[in-house]
């Protein structure tokens, strides 16, 4: 369950609209990371989709592309 990726991961939040996206704060809250996620047997499986720094993350969301981009 998506609330698994929150228990695991504290630095985790979930993007919604019905995605399988998460962003996690990285570097002592300076980046931003978007992964998809799917979820194994036993474990959670991430896929990296964008990295980068949390103003360039506005600027993402801004576009509303955090939900469909994927550099990686």
């Amino acid at each position: 369950m998506p609330i698994d990726l929150i228990l695991t991961f504290n630095n985790a939040d979930l993007l919604g609209k019905e995605t399988n996206r998460a962003i996690f704060n990285i570097g002592g809250n300076k980046y931003r990371m978007i992964c998809t996620y799917h979820f194994g047997k036993k474990r959670i499986h991430l896929f990296i989709n964008w990295i980068g720094t949390h103003h360039e993350y506005t600027r993402l969301c801004a576009m509303n592309k955090q939900y469909t981009i994927s550099d990686y």
